[in-house]
């Protein structure tokens, strides 16, 4: 008799949905970081990041590249003003402690190499992180890493520049973006906490939630007891995830869920805009096009048939993937692309739906 093996099935989860302000206000500025890589990311995204000035630009990068181990937490708060205030009564060792071993994580060196010299410091750091730079189409920035290496020898110095930072970006630029959007949140959260997802896992639940075919390694949000979903005003078609021992946090575009009735129109709105911008460039209409007559094109087929740039068609390719019109998956290690269109019909009625009056 053939001895069967048996799997432990993932589980029902809890799902809940909450506005989590100093997750979700972390999450909208280290997207910030990606407004070059990205496309379609809320207007807030773009506007401040085209208004920031090169210094404060150049900090952020710092704060949320090199420096971000030092900022999370395992506390709950009610306001980023709080968590501010959780983060000045830290002890500034301990900060740095974190990103030090993070850097030994990554780099696979011991504190006493890895700080011993800035020139080897900055060797290790190419060798390791050079390539996934030429990837994306930049160069590692010697600056930026040479600055991480005086911060990690002055741990004051370090938690200074992290909570300065965190404070005039809070202030100036996303405490009034927030106000703003906190009735869309709210009406987003009110609205799909009325909905029923008992019965899924984790895994299933991020996919009906989120309304995207996200890829396997989330499923590691089966083995947590709760997924917290958090509405964003400024991730447009995109989503991330975090998981920490027995809870996950995912951010998804601030929408309602299909059939929901809402008090506005502003959420509908959102989710439209979300989905029309991913059509407004030249660039993405070619692709869909190509795909009009091509059952299947890997990633390398769609630069060459466009003369486009790795960088270029993976910003392109990101943006039609999270909106949902193109169908993603591995063959080898190569990304091919297929045309969904049923989200094509699908934003065809929404848009109608939207324009007829009500």
């Amino acid at each position: 008799m053939v001895n069967p093996e048996f799997i432990l099935a993932p589980t029902e989860v809890k799902v809940t949905f909450a506005l989590l302000p100093p997750d979700n206000a972390l999450n909208s500025l280290s997207v910030l970081c990606q407004a070059t890589e990205l496309s379609g990311l809320g207007d807030w995204i773009m506007q401040t990041y085209k208004a920031l000035p090169q210094d404060i630009l150049h900090r952020h990068t710092l704060v949320f590249y090199t420096l971000y181990s030092a900022i999370e937490y395992q506390e709950s708060f009610s306001s980023f003003e709080d968590y501010l205030d959780y983060l000045n009564a830290q002890d500034a060792e301990t900060m740095r402690q974190r990103v030090i071993n993070e850097f030994c994580e990554k780099l696979g060196d011991t504190p006493e190499t890895l700080l011993a010299d800035k020139d080897t410091f900055l060797r290790r750091v190419n060798a390791v992180m050079g390539a996934k730079y030429t990837e994306r189409g930049m160069s590692l920035d010697v600056d930026l890493y040479t600055q991480t290496f005086d911060l990690l020898h002055d741990a004051n110095a370090l938690k200074q520049t992290i909570l300065n930072h965190l404070r005039q970006m809070w202030q100036t630029y996303l405490k009034p973006e927030w106000e703003a959007q906190l009735p869309t949140l709210q009406e987003s959260v009110s609205a799909f906490s009325a909905m029923d997802y008992r019965g899924l896992n984790g895994y299933e639940a991020a996919r009906t939630i989120t309304g995207r075919d996200i890829p396997d390694f989330w499923s590691k949000l089966n083995a947590v007891e709760e997924v917290i979903f958090v509405p964003s005003a400024h991730l447009g078609p995109y989503v991330s995830m975090m998981v920490h021992q027995e809870r996950g946090i995912v951010f998804f575009g601030a929408r309602i869920p299909r059939g929901a009735v809402v008090k506005s129109s502003a959420l509908g709105r959102s989710e439209l805009l979300v989905r029309l911008n991913a059509l407004t460039d030249d660039t993405r209409l070619m692709i869909l096009e190509l795909l009009t007559m091509h059952e299947e094109l890997c990633a390398q087929d769609i630069m060459t048939m466009l003369n486009l740039s790795q960088s270029s068609a993976s910003r392109h390719l990101r943006q039609l993937t999270a909106t949902g019109y193109l169908n993603e998956r591995r063959r080898d290690v190569a990304k091919c692309y297929t045309l969904n269109l049923e989200r094509v019909d699908d934003t065809l009625e929404a848009l109608k739906h939207f324009l007829r009056r009500r």
